[in-house]
């Protein structure tokens, strides 16, 4: 067990927190998923990183990692944390382990054509215990601070209604559908966006009481971005956001900015109508994106109000949802079409989509019927954060900070392992990419009700915590 330095008793009812990273940067050919098809890492753009921050008052520790990778899986996650646990003695419900969700990174998941890479799934988990056990060893007194400023100029919602004349396809049962995501080639039978997006970028601010910046924790409901070439690793404007916060407030290296993955299963940045807005050079709409978001919070930094013993509080819980299955036929049929089908040599059109699709669900057939799906929200002082897991849409995230028991809110998305995409009910009758069954999106097609409702009642339980702590 690491313990916290000893700038005062662990037993002071006075805020201590500690923010370290490490290098998870993959060695050239690990595997890189996020694609239809696997590719493998032939080009460092910039480093990887697991970053961690703790916090601590008096007995109550809590733990944020955010991992610079695409997806992790829920039983991955679900055993980092428990050798968290075990080497830190911080309980498993305290921890909290997000993926940033950049496309650019080393694989530990199964994404459509892409396996995890074996070593680098072995390697991960350690790097990201390091990260953990360095930020206690760096813990010092400290106050926190929330603040949220909007830049909604780089979010659009990726599903769009289309005009009649316009034919998109769901490749697992053939039906024509009235929305499609990203529909590269096809602006010009854009008739509408067909969800909302959310601007906000929430933030938690962590410094020592002498003044020197310990971290930012940064939320931003934005896919990723991209503008790199396959087998470029990459933190995205994840890592970027962080780099440039670090020069505006002119601080070394023990300083941590973290921008984690809010609710953004259906929001990216790309622009269809007004494609000549953004650069066209690698790299260069990423630290345009990232420039303006950190320079917004360097501004609201100046004016951010701080707490230095603030009520630390944690309520955790996990429920159980149905999966959507193939049926014995399905399954049957798409064997067939596998047996006949070379996947090297697929392109990304209705007929390698059926493909690919087939694929899914003879091996879905095999998959549980029920998953566990976790749930957490993190009290802070003046500020809630929540955790849930997989890609829900910006409507969700709106919905839950609408419905949040303080203002000071914001969701992590990708927490605590991936469960995939989460349409909302609506959304799901619409179909578009994200509805369609496979391995990556197989939920209940409720399954956001459900995950509302629960989460709404974590959210109550914090607040009666709270409530009750200050009379």
């Amino acid at each position: 067990m690491i313990p916290i330095q000893d700038h005062t008793s662990v037993n002071e009812n006075r805020l201590q927190a500690g923010a370290a990273r490490v290098d998870i940067t993959p060695p050239p050919g690990t595997l890189i998923n996020g694609d239809f098809f696997p590719h493998r890492a032939s080009f460092i753009h910039d480093r990887l990183y697991a970053k961690a921050l703790v916090l601590q008052n008096g007995a109550m520790r809590l733990v944020f990692v955010v991992v610079d990778i695409c997806v992790m899986p829920i039983a991955y996650t679900t055993q980092v944390r428990q050798r968290i646990a075990a080497q830190t003695g911080i309980p498993f419900e305290h921890i909290l382990i997000s993926t940033t969700h950049t496309h650019a990174a080393g694989s530990v998941s199964v994404v459509h054509l892409t396996d995890p890479d074996p070593q680098y799934s072995v390697a991960l988990p350690g790097l990201i215990c390091q990260a953990v056990e360095e930020a206690m060893a760096q813990c010092r007194p400290a106050k926190i601070g929330f603040g949220c400023v909007q830049v909604p100029e780089h979010v659009l919602c990726r599903r769009y209604f289309m005009k009649p004349g316009f034919v998109s396809l769901n490749p697992v049962n053939g039906r024509a559908e009235p929305v499609r995501t990203n529909p590269i080639g096809a602006a010009a039978f854009i008739e509408k966006s067909a969800g909302p997006v959310d601007p906000d970028v929430g933030f938690m601010a962590v410094q020592g009481v002498d003044g020197e910046w310990i971290s930012v924790l940064a939320n931003y409901s934005l896919h990723y971005v991209g503008d790199w070439d396959h087998g470029t690793i990459s933190s995205d404007y994840f890592g970027e956001f962080a780099a440039q916060l670090q020069q505006l407030l002119h601080t070394g290296d023990r300083f941590v900015a973290i921008m984690s993955n809010g609710t953004s299963g259906d929001i990216n940045c790309w622009d269809f109508l007004h494609p000549e807005r953004y650069p066209a050079e690698p790299f260069q709409k990423s630290k345009l994106i990232a420039g303006e978001i950190a320079n917004r919070v360097h501004a609201a930094l100046q004016h951010i109000q701080w707490e230095e013993n603030p009520l630390l509080d944690v309520h955790y819980n996990e429920i159980t949802l149905r999966l959507r299955k193939s049926t014995a036929e399905e399954a049957a049929a798409a064997a067939v079409i596998m047996q006949q089908t070379d996947y090297t040599k697929l392109d990304i059109n209705d007929e390698g989509l059926q493909k690919i699709y087939a694929r899914e669900q003879a091996l879905l057939f095999e998959y549980p019927d029920t998953m566990q799906y976790p749930l957490q929200v993190f009290r802070i002082g003046p500020g809630m954060i929540g955790g849930l897991s997989g890609e829900l849409f910006a409507e969700t995230g709106l919905w839950i900070k609408a419905n949040s028991p303080v203002p000071a809110y914001f969701t992590i998305g990708l927490a605590n392992g991936n469960a995939g995409y989460i349409p909302t009910t609506y959304q799901m009758t619409l179909g578009g990419y994200e509805t369609w069954r496979c391995r990556y999106s197989n939920l209940q097609e409720d399954a956001e009700d459900i995950i509302k409702k629960e989460f709404l009642a974590l959210l109550g339980k914090t607040k009666a915590v709270v409530s009750l702590a200050q009379r």
